[in-house]
């Protein structure tokens, strides 16, 4: 019994954890300002029509979850950081969706077996630590025959790249976390889904980047509004040496995925991943 108290206990400071970082920052201007396209491709890949019950998991401020609703479906928003919703709920209103916005641990979602007939992720489920978990309850909540769609940074992407980037700098993860892009992995989401899923249809997509003028713009409009980037520099504040060496690894990292000339335009590759739970 102590072992799972104290189990228990770690997985909640994680989650809290998690939870500060993507509070922290401004993530639903960036979605909005960067990627705004993804979450109605998403949609559109996942086929959601009028009268669908739909969830999004790790809804953020609704980048997939308000198109789904403007499609006619009934969708539930949920995110870890209901800090992040009330930038949703200005969007919905001013576009007429009508959804429900609900705090939820994409690891422990709180909605019955088979609830609902498309179960979707943009770049929202990913960040949960522990992906077995995850892909399990994404699986419950679905139907036999409902759609499951994500769509992920892959780990030789951009994102990814970041990732790998800043992760000298960050903390250790914790005991059985796994890292995020490899959600972008196809062979790894088919693992973690196994045989509960038919019907896989995955494709590397990807988006065009292209408002930032300089490497350093980007890297400072990171450092300003995305929760991981901000907890990274956190991590080695009063280390002016790291710091400056992150910023150098972040800017080349720009650099070298540059494919502009005199402004910098960068293709960050995702995967668009879709499947049927199986009967």
């Amino acid at each position: 019994m102590t072992t799972q108290n104290s189990e228990a206990e770690a997985d909640r400071a994680l989650k809290s954890k998690h939870r500060a970082m993507w509070a922290q920052g401004d993530y639903p201007s960036l979605a909005a300002e960067i990627i705004p396209e993804l979450g109605a491709i998403l949609v559109e890949a996942c086929g959601v029509r009028s009268g669908q019950r739909v969830l999004d998991v790790g809804a953020g401020s609704g980048n997939a979850a308000i198109p789904a609703a403007l499609a006619g479906a009934d969708v539930v928003a949920s995110d870890l950081t209901p800090e992040l919703f009330e930038a949703g709920r200005r969007v919905a209103r001013k576009q007429g969706a009508h959804l429900t916005w609900q705090e939820a641990d994409a690891e422990a979602l709180p909605f019955g077996d088979a609830e609902f007939d498309t179960v979707l992720s943009c770049v929202g489920v990913m960040f949960a630590p522990h992906h077995q978990q995850a892909a399990g309850e994404l699986v419950r909540v679905c139907r036999p025959g409902g759609t499951i769609g994500l769509l992920s940074w892959t780990p030789q992407g951009f994102i990814g790249r970041m990732f790998a980037a800043m992760k000298p700098y960050a903390p250790p993860p914790p005991p059985g976390a796994q890292p995020p892009p490899l959600w972008g992995d196809e062979d790894h989401v088919r693992a973690i889904l196994g045989d509960r899923v038919t019907d896989v249809s995955a494709e590397r997509r990807t988006v065009r980047v292209d408002r930032f003028e300089t490497p350093e713009m980007f890297r400072d409009y990171f450092k300003e509004r995305y929760g991981p980037t901000i907890s990274v520099y956190k991590n080695i504040a009063g280390e002016p040496e790291r710091a400056a060496a992150l910023d150098g690894a972040l800017t080349d990292l720009v650099r070298d995925a540059d494919l502009g000339s005199g402004r910098t335009v960068l293709e960050w590759e995702y995967l668009l991943f879709t499947a049927r739970r199986a009967g």
